[in-house]
């Protein structure tokens, strides 16, 4: 099966790094050796090089071969024997091919003897601890890369566990709020009122509207038609008791935001601000975008807010959704309105759809 790109490049980039590493260590070595070598550099050199690269091929050979290994051979204790065989193995080889035929081997003469112990000795001094430098340096990034590779495992989990507590209080307003308005509904038609065709009519139109974006991505544009067409439904309802405006800013409609914000501070303030009123109350809905922050302002004119009085059931679930959604960076303030009603202000993150 071929490599990924990705793969390949960094399998490549660790050999092109180990080679350069293997032939510095090699130079540096040939520069200690050098004002004891009696034969020519250029020979030093090049051996130092050939039993390095050996020693290097030894160390990878054994990082993944054999497959499997007994359990009282530890795969790294096995590279670095490789390493120690592999060089000295290299010169030695090495001398005895540079052995002209008809002459005695290397190792009956003393020069060249000696300066294959003197190579020999002073690689397996150097060699096994570069290579355990190798695998000690190697063992830390395979565990940063674990860690790593945990720490995503766990933030992609973290963020499923969010998104299904946000799907869940999603699933938790939407029956609450389309509930409230049919039972307004059935009050109407109860009453035989003669508008309540009508009424009918336009619940019809906003539920053909809301139920396919319910469980869509939203933003303050389709959160304002809702609002919009669900107000027209509501003033139907009561007609000289509830009044409203909407000031829309264009720059902030792209601006994505949980499903149902704007409609729960809306439907709240028809609910619990001008229902029980009896004079009934305006509404007034402004969304603007201030910089990199979005700001909603839902005020309306009926009961007002006791600070006494714990959050409802939509109010909550929308401050939970919008810490969920956006952390830290969004904000749901609540406070009386002069001289009467409530004022809920909305801070959203300036995200664009």
């Amino acid at each position: 099966m071929a490599l990924s790109t990705p793969l390949q490049h960094v399998l490549r980039s660790r050999i092109v790094v180990r080679l350069l590493v293997t032939l510095a260590a090699s130079a540096c070595l040939g520069m200690l050796l050098l004002p004891i070598w009696q034969s020519e550099p250029l020979v030093l050199f090049l051996r130092l090089a050939v039993a390095s690269l050996a020693a290097l091929c030894a160390f990878s050979l054994f990082e993944r071969w054999p497959r499997q290994l007994p359990a009282w051979i530890a795969r790294w204790a096995l590279q670095v024997v490789g390493v120690a065989i592999g060089l000295p193995g290299c010169l030695f080889l090495m001398y005895w091919l540079a052995t002209p035929a008809g002459e005695p081997p290397f190792w009956q003469v003393a020069d060249r003897a000696g300066g294959f112990l003197i190579l020999a000795a002073t690689g397996l001094l150097i060699a096994p601890w570069i290579a355990l430098t190798a695998l000690v340096r190697q063992k830390d990034a395979v565990a940063r890369h674990q860690a790593l590779a945990f720490e995503l495992e766990r933030s992609e989990l973290s963020r499923q566990a969010l998104d299904a507590r946000l799907h869940l209080l999603q699933a938790q307003i939407e029956p609450h709020f389309l509930f409230n308005t049919l039972a307004n509904v059935r009050a109407l038609v109860a009453a035989g009122s003669p508008r309540a065709p009508s009424v009918l009519d336009s619940l019809i139109h906003y539920l053909r509207a809301s139920l396919p974006v319910l469980h869509q991505q939203a933003t303050l544009g389709s959160e304002i038609v809702l609002v919009r067409a669900y107000l027209e439904l509501m003033q139907m309802r009561i007609p000289d008791r509830l009044a409203y405006r909407i000031e829309a800013d264009p720059a902030a409609r792209e601006c994505v935001c949980p499903p149902m914000t704007l409609m729960t501070l809306v439907e709240n303030a028809v609910r619990h601000g001008i229902d029980p009123c009896e004079q009934g109350g305006d509404i007034v809905v402004c969304v603007a975008r201030e910089g990199s922050t979005c700001r909603v302002v839902v005020t309306d004119t009926g009961m007002g807010f006791d600070d006494q009085r714990t959050l409802g059931t939509g109010l909550a679930s929308l401050k939970e959704r919008l810490t969920l959604s956006c952390g830290d960076k969004a904000r749901l303030v609540i406070s009386a309105n002069v001289p009467a009603g409530t004022t809920v202000i909305i801070e959203l993150p300036w995200r664009p759809f």
